[in-house]
Protein backbone atom coordinates (compact mmCIF):
# COMPACT_ATOMS: atom_id res chain seq x y z
CA UNK A 1 0.00 0.00 0.00
CA UNK A 2 3.26 2.77 1.00
CA UNK A 3 4.94 1.73 -1.75
CA UNK A 4 2.54 1.34 -4.55
CA UNK A 5 -0.09 4.16 -3.78
CA UNK A 6 -2.87 2.90 -2.75
CA UNK A 7 -5.14 -0.94 -2.69
CA UNK A 8 -5.75 -1.50 -5.67
CA UNK A 9 -2.36 -1.16 -7.09
CA UNK A 10 -0.99 -2.73 -3.58
CA UNK A 11 -3.33 -5.93 -4.83
CA UNK A 12 -2.11 -5.68 -8.83
CA UNK A 13 1.60 -6.11 -7.35
CA UNK A 14 0.58 -9.30 -4.84
CA UNK A 15 -1.24 -11.21 -7.63
CA UNK A 16 -4.18 -10.88 -5.29
CA UNK A 17 -7.73 -9.75 -4.33
CA UNK A 18 -7.98 -6.10 -3.15
CA UNK A 19 -10.37 -7.41 -0.90
CA UNK A 20 -7.41 -9.49 0.60
CA UNK A 21 -5.32 -6.49 1.01
CA UNK A 22 -8.11 -4.54 2.66
CA UNK A 23 -8.70 -7.70 4.97
CA UNK A 24 -5.27 -7.75 6.15
CA UNK A 25 -5.38 -3.63 6.57
CA UNK A 26 -8.25 -4.56 8.84
CA UNK A 27 -6.44 -7.28 10.81
CA UNK A 28 -2.90 -4.88 11.33
CA UNK A 29 -5.64 -2.09 12.43
CA UNK A 30 -7.14 -4.60 15.34
CA UNK A 31 -3.74 -5.86 16.39
CA UNK A 32 -2.14 -2.14 16.62
CA UNK A 33 -5.58 -0.60 18.03
CA UNK A 34 -4.80 2.08 15.59
CA UNK A 35 -6.42 3.37 12.14
CA UNK A 36 -3.70 2.70 9.42
CA UNK A 37 -5.71 4.05 6.20
CA UNK A 38 -8.13 7.14 5.59
CA UNK A 39 -10.41 7.10 2.97
CA UNK A 40 -10.01 10.47 0.30
CA UNK A 41 -12.00 11.30 -3.14
CA UNK A 42 -9.24 9.56 -4.93
CA UNK A 43 -8.96 6.55 -2.52
CA UNK A 44 -7.19 5.86 0.36
CA UNK A 45 -4.20 7.10 1.96
CA UNK A 46 -2.02 6.16 4.74
CA UNK A 47 -2.29 7.65 8.30
CA UNK A 48 0.29 8.94 10.18
CA UNK A 49 -0.04 5.50 12.52
CA UNK A 50 0.54 3.35 8.73
CA UNK A 51 3.37 5.27 7.92
CA UNK A 52 5.03 4.44 11.14
CA UNK A 53 4.37 0.50 10.57
CA UNK A 54 5.25 0.77 6.92
CA UNK A 55 8.64 2.67 7.60
CA UNK A 56 9.28 0.01 10.44
CA UNK A 57 8.44 -2.60 7.85
CA UNK A 58 11.10 -1.54 5.58
CA UNK A 59 13.23 -1.41 7.78
CA UNK A 60 13.08 -5.01 8.89
CA UNK A 61 13.00 -5.46 4.86
CA UNK A 62 16.32 -3.89 4.50
CA UNK A 63 18.08 -5.87 7.76
CA UNK A 64 16.62 -9.11 5.75
CA UNK A 65 17.93 -7.63 2.40
CA UNK A 66 21.46 -7.10 4.16
CA UNK A 67 21.55 -10.72 5.60
CA UNK A 68 20.31 -12.43 2.10
CA UNK A 69 23.07 -10.69 0.69
CA UNK A 70 26.01 -11.29 2.74
CA UNK A 71 24.40 -15.34 3.36
CA UNK A 72 24.59 -15.34 -0.66
CA UNK A 73 28.23 -13.97 -0.55
CA UNK A 74 28.93 -18.08 -0.15
CA UNK A 75 27.16 -18.58 -3.28
CA UNK A 76 28.93 -19.76 -6.80
CA UNK A 77 30.99 -16.37 -8.01
CA UNK A 78 29.16 -14.34 -10.16
CA UNK A 79 30.76 -12.76 -13.34
CA UNK A 80 30.04 -10.21 -16.05
CA UNK A 81 29.50 -6.21 -15.75
CA UNK A 82 26.17 -4.64 -14.50
CA UNK A 83 25.56 -1.10 -15.80
CA UNK A 84 23.58 1.25 -13.51
CA UNK A 85 22.61 4.99 -14.08
CA UNK A 86 21.40 7.47 -11.59
CA UNK A 87 21.83 11.02 -10.13
CA UNK A 88 24.77 12.64 -9.07
CA UNK A 89 24.20 12.34 -5.01
CA UNK A 90 23.45 8.58 -4.85
CA UNK A 91 26.60 7.46 -7.26
CA UNK A 92 28.64 9.75 -4.90
CA UNK A 93 27.05 9.13 -1.79
CA UNK A 94 25.94 6.07 -1.80
CA UNK A 95 27.07 3.75 -4.27
CA UNK A 96 30.66 4.76 -5.14
CA UNK A 97 32.02 4.20 -1.44
CA UNK A 98 30.79 0.25 -1.53
CA UNK A 99 32.55 -0.07 -4.63
CA UNK A 100 35.69 -1.22 -2.89
CA UNK A 101 34.13 -3.48 -0.79
CA UNK A 102 31.97 -5.02 -4.06
CA UNK A 103 35.26 -5.67 -6.13
CA UNK A 104 37.00 -7.13 -2.97
CA UNK A 105 33.56 -9.57 -2.35
CA UNK A 106 32.95 -10.34 -6.23
CA UNK A 107 36.26 -9.68 -8.13
CA UNK A 108 34.58 -11.35 -11.20
CA UNK A 109 31.59 -8.72 -11.44
CA UNK A 110 32.55 -5.47 -12.56
CA UNK A 111 30.13 -2.24 -12.05
CA UNK A 112 29.84 0.43 -14.69
CA UNK A 113 27.73 3.49 -13.73
CA UNK A 114 26.61 6.14 -15.94
CA UNK A 115 25.56 9.74 -14.31
CA UNK A 116 22.66 11.34 -16.65
CA UNK A 117 19.11 13.14 -15.82
CA UNK A 118 16.27 10.33 -15.90
CA UNK A 119 14.79 11.18 -19.45
CA UNK A 120 18.21 9.94 -20.28
CA UNK A 121 18.68 7.14 -18.02
CA UNK A 122 14.60 6.04 -18.82
CA UNK A 123 15.82 5.30 -22.25
CA UNK A 124 18.78 3.54 -21.75
CA UNK A 125 17.35 1.21 -19.51
CA UNK A 126 14.66 0.67 -22.43
CA UNK A 127 16.95 0.06 -24.87
CA UNK A 128 19.41 -2.48 -23.40
CA UNK A 129 22.38 0.08 -22.46
CA UNK A 130 21.62 0.11 -19.00
CA UNK A 131 20.71 -2.58 -16.74
CA UNK A 132 19.19 -0.45 -13.98
CA UNK A 133 18.99 2.84 -12.73
CA UNK A 134 18.53 5.14 -9.91
CA UNK A 135 15.28 6.95 -9.84
CA UNK A 136 14.46 10.06 -6.91
CA UNK A 137 10.87 10.49 -6.29
CA UNK A 138 8.61 12.58 -4.22
CA UNK A 139 7.27 10.31 -1.83
CA UNK A 140 4.18 12.69 -0.91
CA UNK A 141 2.92 12.22 -4.44
CA UNK A 142 1.19 8.60 -5.46
CA UNK A 143 2.52 7.22 -8.69
CA UNK A 144 3.12 3.81 -11.02
CA UNK A 145 6.58 2.58 -12.42
CA UNK A 146 6.28 2.75 -16.04
CA UNK A 147 4.64 -0.24 -17.50
CA UNK A 148 7.16 -2.99 -18.19
CA UNK A 149 9.55 -2.13 -15.58
CA UNK A 150 9.68 -2.74 -11.58
CA UNK A 151 11.38 -0.35 -8.80
CA UNK A 152 12.80 -1.83 -6.06
CA UNK A 153 13.08 0.81 -2.57
CA UNK A 154 16.34 1.76 -1.67
CA UNK A 155 15.65 4.13 0.86
CA UNK A 156 13.73 7.23 2.14
CA UNK A 157 15.32 10.51 3.48
CA UNK A 158 13.66 14.03 4.71
CA UNK A 159 13.06 16.67 2.19
CA UNK A 160 14.92 19.89 3.60
CA UNK A 161 14.19 23.63 4.03
CA UNK A 162 16.94 25.40 2.71
CA UNK A 163 16.84 29.39 3.68
CA UNK A 164 19.35 32.43 3.91
CA UNK A 165 21.14 32.23 7.36
CA UNK A 166 19.64 34.50 9.82
CA UNK A 167 16.12 34.61 7.97
CA UNK A 168 13.78 33.44 10.54
CA UNK A 169 14.38 34.93 13.71
CA UNK A 170 13.01 31.76 15.52
CA UNK A 171 12.62 28.43 14.10
CA UNK A 172 10.57 26.78 16.50
CA UNK A 173 7.62 27.31 14.56
CA UNK A 174 7.49 27.87 11.07
CA UNK A 175 4.75 29.13 8.96
CA UNK A 176 6.14 28.57 5.22
CA UNK A 177 3.24 30.20 3.89
CA UNK A 178 4.62 33.43 5.68
CA UNK A 179 8.46 33.08 4.70
CA UNK A 180 8.06 36.14 1.75
CA UNK A 181 10.89 34.79 0.04
CA UNK A 182 10.47 33.21 -3.78
CA UNK A 183 11.20 29.73 -4.12
CA UNK A 184 14.18 28.72 -6.31
CA UNK A 185 13.46 25.64 -8.27
CA UNK A 186 14.83 22.50 -10.05
CA UNK A 187 14.39 21.38 -13.34
CA UNK A 188 10.12 21.15 -13.26
CA UNK A 189 10.57 17.13 -14.07
CA UNK A 190 12.30 16.91 -10.82
CA UNK A 191 11.33 15.21 -7.62
CA UNK A 192 12.16 18.30 -5.75
CA UNK A 193 9.94 20.51 -8.00
CA UNK A 194 7.53 18.23 -7.83
CA UNK A 195 8.04 18.49 -3.96
CA UNK A 196 7.81 22.27 -3.74
CA UNK A 197 4.60 22.44 -6.01
CA UNK A 198 3.02 19.59 -3.30
CA UNK A 199 4.14 21.96 -0.90
CA UNK A 200 2.81 25.33 -2.48
CA UNK A 201 -0.28 23.59 -3.18
CA UNK A 202 -0.84 22.10 0.55
CA UNK A 203 -0.67 25.71 1.56
CA UNK A 204 -2.33 27.79 -0.96
CA UNK A 205 -0.32 29.50 -2.24
CA UNK A 206 0.96 30.19 -6.23
CA UNK A 207 3.37 27.93 -7.95
CA UNK A 208 5.85 29.82 -9.35
CA UNK A 209 9.70 29.76 -8.75
CA UNK A 210 12.40 32.13 -9.40
CA UNK A 211 15.86 30.91 -11.07
CA UNK A 212 16.04 27.54 -12.16
CA UNK A 213 18.91 24.79 -11.22
CA UNK A 214 20.13 21.65 -11.90
CA UNK A 215 22.44 21.43 -9.10
CA UNK A 216 22.14 21.56 -5.68
CA UNK A 217 25.54 23.40 -5.14
CA UNK A 218 24.03 25.77 -7.25
CA UNK A 219 20.70 26.22 -5.26
CA UNK A 220 22.62 26.41 -1.67
CA UNK A 221 24.24 29.62 -3.68
CA UNK A 222 21.16 31.18 -4.86
CA UNK A 223 19.56 30.37 -1.36
CA UNK A 224 22.93 32.06 0.64
CA UNK A 225 23.09 35.34 -2.06
CA UNK A 226 19.04 35.92 -0.78
CA UNK A 227 17.28 34.76 -3.75
CA UNK A 228 14.66 32.65 -2.54
CA UNK A 229 14.11 29.37 -0.87
CA UNK A 230 14.02 26.10 -1.38
CA UNK A 231 13.71 21.96 -0.51
CA UNK A 232 16.42 19.57 -1.17
CA UNK A 233 17.02 16.06 0.32
CA UNK A 234 19.10 15.12 3.28
CA UNK A 235 21.68 13.00 0.93
CA UNK A 236 22.38 16.22 -1.68
CA UNK A 237 23.58 18.51 0.84
CA UNK A 238 25.99 15.78 2.59
CA UNK A 239 29.19 16.64 1.22
CA UNK A 240 28.06 20.13 -0.10
CA UNK A 241 29.08 23.59 1.91
CA UNK A 242 26.21 24.98 3.81
CA UNK A 243 27.75 28.24 4.56
CA UNK A 244 25.00 31.22 4.47
CA UNK A 245 22.03 28.73 4.63
CA UNK A 246 20.69 27.31 7.32
CA UNK A 247 18.67 23.64 6.68
CA UNK A 248 15.55 23.23 8.49
CA UNK A 249 13.85 20.16 9.22
CA UNK A 250 9.41 21.03 8.79
CA UNK A 251 7.12 18.83 10.16
CA UNK A 252 5.18 18.25 6.30
CA UNK A 253 7.50 18.69 3.69
CA UNK A 254 7.57 14.62 3.16
CA UNK A 255 10.32 12.18 2.45
CA UNK A 256 12.39 11.93 -0.78
CA UNK A 257 12.62 7.90 -2.18
CA UNK A 258 15.06 6.60 -4.18
CA UNK A 259 14.26 3.23 -5.98
CA UNK A 260 16.03 1.13 -7.94
CA UNK A 261 14.52 0.25 -11.54
CA UNK A 262 14.56 -2.01 -13.94
CA UNK A 263 12.77 -3.71 -16.48
CA UNK A 264 10.37 -6.77 -15.15
CA UNK A 265 11.79 -9.36 -16.94
CA UNK A 266 15.37 -8.60 -16.46
CA UNK A 267 16.22 -9.26 -12.78
CA UNK A 268 15.25 -12.86 -12.59
CA UNK A 269 16.47 -13.69 -16.13
CA UNK A 270 19.91 -12.09 -15.32
CA UNK A 271 21.60 -13.52 -11.74
CA UNK A 272 24.21 -11.03 -11.91
CA UNK A 273 21.76 -8.29 -12.11
CA UNK A 274 19.99 -9.64 -9.24
CA UNK A 275 23.71 -9.93 -7.18
CA UNK A 276 24.50 -6.23 -7.57
CA UNK A 277 20.45 -5.02 -6.69
CA UNK A 278 21.25 -6.98 -3.56
CA UNK A 279 24.49 -5.11 -3.46
CA UNK A 280 22.95 -1.88 -3.54
CA UNK A 281 20.31 -2.24 -1.42
CA UNK A 282 22.74 -3.23 1.27
CA UNK A 283 24.51 -0.25 0.52
CA UNK A 284 21.51 1.80 1.01
CA UNK A 285 20.33 0.12 4.14
CA UNK A 286 23.63 0.79 5.38
CA UNK A 287 24.10 4.33 4.60
CA UNK A 288 20.44 4.46 5.73
CA UNK A 289 21.33 3.43 9.36
CA UNK A 290 24.78 4.88 9.58
CA UNK A 291 24.53 8.48 8.46
CA UNK A 292 24.09 10.77 11.13
CA UNK A 293 21.35 12.87 9.15
CA UNK A 294 18.89 10.06 8.61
Amino acid sequence: MARFGGVLAAADELAVTASAVSQQISKLERETGHALLRRVTSGSVLTPAGLALAEAAEDVERALTVARSRLEDAAAAVSGAVRIGGFQSFLATVLAPALPDWRNRYPALRFETVEADEADLTRALRTGALDAVAVELDAGESYTPPRGTTDVPLLDEPWKLIIPSGALLSTDVIDLSRLGMPWVGLDPAAASAKAIRRVRRELGGEESTQHTFFSYQNALALVAAGEGVTLAPALALESLPTQGVDLLDVPGLGMRRVVLRHLTRSRTASPTLATASALIREAAAAFSYESSGM
